[in-house]
């Protein structure tokens, strides 16, 4: 009697391989991908805020605006936006007061970025970001604070560095 012993073929090992390759990427894969709402992204009004000038507290501009301070907002900002009214912006707060970077993918709007430092004062500006743009704009000095409004509206209003800003959460 001859003993047979039954040895998978290579192309059964490759296969087997494959598939368990397979299964282990996506099991252990750690990140699960956060879905980013693209379609009929709405103004939320969740604040007010008004610039002035520090010298004689007049009101150069009120804004309505969207608060981003989690890291989602944070990150998210106003991507995938078709438009914003000249009286609305979006305010980020960060939890440090360092100097921060910001950049326009997915962004479809022109935008001013303003930033402000942990004094609401205007420290530094980005102006006329243009859409789609993946290049980082600086801050260039620590900040705690960034306002995004439409492009143009920081020099139309004649915004310097130094005016005052405070905001009110709804």
């Amino acid at each position: 009697m001859t003993n047979y012993q039954l040895l998978p073929s290579k192309h059964t090992r490759f296969f087997v391989l494959i598939i368990f390759s397979a299964f282990a990427i996506v099991c252990c894969k750690s990140e699960s991908k956060k879905e980013i709402k693209t379609e009929n992204i709405s103004f939320t009004k969740e604040g007010e805020l008004t610039i002035t000038k520090p010298e004689n507290d007049s009101i150069i501009a009120n804004f309505d605006i969207e608060i981003a301070q989690s890291s989602y907002e944070t990150e998210t900002g106003l991507m995938y936006r078709e438009s914003m009214k000249d009286t609305q912006g979006m305010l980020f707060i960060f939890d440090d007061v360092a100097m921060h970077s910001f950049y326009m993918k997915n962004t479809q709007i022109p935008l001013d970025i303003i930033y402000i430092d942990e004094n609401l004062k205007i420290a530094s500006f980005q102006k006329n970001a243009k859409p789609f743009d993946e290049t980082g704009l600086s801050s260039g000095v620590p900040i705690k604070y960034v306002l995004e409004i439409n492009a143009g509206l920081s020099d139309q209003l004649g915004l310097i560095v130094g005016d005052s800003v405070s905001y009110n959460k709804l």
